[in-house]
């Protein structure tokens, strides 16, 4: 069982963004002293990090790109954990998706190990995605999805569905890496993920709602939604590099619903939006995933009530709404 230096100094790659901007404030909270690597730490988008309570004292911002080994390496030096949530995000629609999309999430992922290994990490815990987890064909119908389950890779390639593959690729060398080089790899599966906003730029899933709250479209689909809120994801980071216990891979989830009822929620709430007008039924069926294996660790998660609430507060506050 793996004993981790609580407290220490650790490292959050992609520490400007959505996930990795709570998981800097959580572990500042809890005392740790933080390298957070972003594109360019002078950039006004990263002051809400420096902002954050013990942002001046305990935190120091790399410039790092996950695919320059060296500036990775430098981040990483002297820390006794690495929490790898930054991940490249090229487009998916791509004429090359080997070179633009599998290349880059693998390599990245490469690169930050090494780096452990280099600097002799204790424990890294790496964002992996559902992606990662539920695109199997030949998982059982009806069964619940466990960690035991991942993306078939060539039905991901047969179905073009470039982002599953190159998380599933990304996490499966990642565990392998880590068996190979005794390296101590932890991976984590979030669902959707959605809640408040601290860094000053919409990133893709908070999309989602302002979608829905603003663009009044004519029509969008009801589909199935699998639902975490961003503090319980950044919660489960934490447990999972904390818990000398955890090993291998989880998956994160709280809320499975469908559009409509996500719509509703927020209507009920916040009549004066611009909601969409109707909702067509859509084809996709409703997966059911697990996170018993997580909630054994003693992570719990928040009701979807206070995440909306958080939200549609935070978007406000951003501006976002206007």
């Amino acid at each position: 069982m793996a004993t981790v230096a609580r407290k220490g100094k650790v490292c959050v790659t992609g520490a400007g963004g959505f996930i990795g901007s709570w998981v800097v404030k959580l572990l500042l909270s809890r005392e740790y002293t933080v390298h957070g690597t972003v594109r360019e730490p002078s950039d006004a988008k990263y002051d809400h990090l420096r902002k954050l309570e013990k942002g001046t004292d305990n935190l120091k911002l790399f410039k790092a790109d996950l695919l320059d080994y060296e500036s990775m390496r430098s981040a990483i030096a002297g820390c006794d954990g690495v929490f790898h949530v930054a991940s490249p995000v090229p487009h998916t629609t791509s004429s090359n998706p080997e070179t633009e999309v599998i290349e880059p999430a693998v390599k990245g992922t490469r690169n930050v190990l090494e780096a452990c290994v280099d600097a002799k990490v204790k424990r890294v815990v790496v964002v992996s995605s559902v992606a990662a987890v539920f695109c199997n064909p030949s998982w059982p119908q009806g069964r619940v999805i466990d960690e035991s389950c991942w993306s078939d890779k060539e039905y991901c390639k047969a179905t073009k569905n470039w982002y599953f593959l190159a998380k599933t690729e990304a996490e499966s060398e990642a565990l392998e890496f880590g068996r190979r080089r005794g390296l101590d790899v932890v991976t984590i599966c979030p669902t959707l993920v959605i809640g408040p906003i601290l860094q000053p730029t919409v990133n893709a899933s908070s999309m989602v709602l302002l979608r829905i709250l603003k663009e009044g479209l004519e029509t969008l689909e009801n589909r199935p939604r699998m639902l975490v809120d961003v503090r319980d994801v950044a919660e489960a980071l934490v447990v999972l590099y904390e818990k000398g216990e955890a090993e291998g891979r989880y998956i994160c989830t709280s809320h499975t619903m469908e559009t409509r009822e996500l719509v509703d929620a927020l209507k009920k709430k916040y009549p004066d939006y611009s909601y969409p007008k109707t909702l067509s039924e859509g084809n996709e069926k409703a997966v059911s995933l697990s996170s018993e294996k997580l909630q054994g660790l003693g992570w719990k998660c928040r009701a979807l009530e206070e995440t909306l609430a958080d939200a549609v507060k935070s978007f406000k506050d951003a501006g976002m709404l206007e």
